[in-house]
């Protein structure tokens, strides 16, 4: 399966040349890069892509070769965190007690082992920075979460994601962003080592 950009209102803007060529052929996919470089962007012009939706200044071709997309879906961790939306629950007050004291984390780890699994099989499932408030130890069980999920549902998994657990797997696919000149990116002047950076 590959995605074919051939116009976006804000690549351009990060020096990204049209066409850009994003192989999604891989069941496993990671994409990397500084904050700004367009990961959450890219993951949100793919899910257009896989639902057929028109945007305007996006013009793309996605051939899907042999994949059957029938159900994608997009997830946020800052944007749907559960614990901020607890009205959904109200036919559920066990989940809703459990959201009340469990730690984003928790929450995290019960979306993956009972909410994501019960979607249909074959889902392409677009995860925005999945590993945000897990541990290093939960990010490794969530990696072991999202290989059962593509061996046993037959998932198509896109992550954008700043853990070296999950890019560093020898079963993720990974797309760099960094490669490519970017203007939106955190200033290098800014520093790591040495007198402080703080104006």
């Amino acid at each position: 399966m590959h995605l074919k950009i051939l116009a976006h209102p804000i690549f351009p803007v990060l020096n990204f040349h049209m066409p850009m060529i994003v192989d999604l052929s891989h069941p496993l996919i990671m994409l990397t890069g500084e904050n700004g470089s367009g990961k959450s962007t890219l993951l949100a012009s793919i899910f257009c892509a896989l639902k057929g939706q028109t945007v305007e200044g996006y013009v793309y071709r996605l051939d899907a070769g042999k994949v059957v997309v029938e159900s994608a879906y997009l997830f946020d961790a800052e944007q749907h965190n559960p614990r901020l939306q607890l009205d959904a629950f109200r036919e559920q007050p066990d989940m809703v007690e459990f959201l009340k004291m469990a730690s984003h984390g928790q929450v995290m780890l019960s979306l993956f082992r009972e909410s994501f699994p019960k979607l249909p099989d074959g889902t392409i499932l677009l995860l925005d920075e999945p590993e945000m408030a897990l541990s290093v130890s939960n990010q490794h069980r969530v990696l072991k979460m999202l290989k059962e999920l593509v061996d046993r549902k037959q998932f198509r998994i896109v992550c954008a994601t700043h853990s070296p657990v999950l890019i560093e797997s020898a079963d993720t696919y990974v797309i760099d962003l960094d490669r490519h000149i970017n203007r939106n990116v955190v200033s290098t002047d800014m520093g790591i080592h040495g007198a402080s950076t703080i104006q």
